[in-house]
């Protein structure tokens, strides 16, 4: 697992909205550091530090820590709720939850998929069709999970990966108990998917019109009975 990053921050005296603005016309991130068994501080953040996470991706459900002055050690934490500027993209508000070794959380770990030109299906055309970009977890707060990986080796058009294919390390389990629920599947290429409808159209194409010649047909016997 990386190493986590460390962000420095200051006890943030004016709190509301007021406060939130100046903290931010002087170069800094509001936020609110919470949870364990502490009360729940307000804090701020530096914007270059906050912003170039954010930019890296670093700033979803990880353990890192904060450097909070006259403090002996940093702080484990999680980034919880980020809010957006809705223009510029870019964090105004970041909230960090203390964390401890017996800390659990529900999250969200994104998946990857490797050696596909390993997938015979995919070679033959066959398109990876994604059910799941994430799988919700419960895990320690200290050892979350960066990312699962699915082996596409050996997988053909038709077959599926089910979640019970994750190795899930030690502490770690699905949210979703109760089936094995599908990541992705190998999907026939989308020509031969169109020319099985197109043959399915016609099929029923046929039908209804050999259905109306028997109607055709029955409705004339008819006609020649009463006559």
């Amino acid at each position: 697992m990386a190493d986590a990053d460390v962000y420095y921050c200051e006890p943030r005296e004016k709190t509301g909205t007021g406060g939130a603005r100046a903290s931010r016309r002087e170069g800094w991130v509001p936020g609110v550091l919470y949870g364990g068994d502490e009360e729940p501080v307000a804090i701020r953040l530096k914007s270059s530090e906050i912003n170039k996470a954010f930019l890296h991706g670093k700033l979803r459900p990880q353990l890192a820590k904060i450097d909070v002055p006259g403090e002996d050690g940093q702080q484990p934490v999680i980034p919880r709720d980020i809010q957006i500027h809705p223009v510029k993209g870019m964090p105004v508000h970041v909230d960090f939850m203390r964390v401890s070794e017996k800390t659990r959380i529900d999250v969200e770990i994104q998946v990857r998929f490797i050696n596909e030109e390993e997938s015979p299906g995919l070679k033959r055309g066959g398109v990876l069709n994604v059910v799941r970009h994430t799988v919700d977890v419960y895990a320690p707060a200290t050892a979350i999970p960066e990312v699962f990986e699915f082996d596409l080796t050996g997988l053909d058009i038709g077959d599926s990966i089910h979640v019970s294919a994750i190795d899930m390390p030690k502490g770690v389990t699905s949210v979703i108990q109760d089936r094995d629920f599908t990541i992705a599947t190998i999907a026939a290429p989308s020509s031969v998917r169109s020319a099985g409808d197109d043959e399915d159209e016609a099929e029923d194409a046929d039908a209804e019109a050999a259905e109306g010649e028997e109607a055709t047909a029955a409705e004339g016997e008819e006609g020649g009975d009463k006559e």
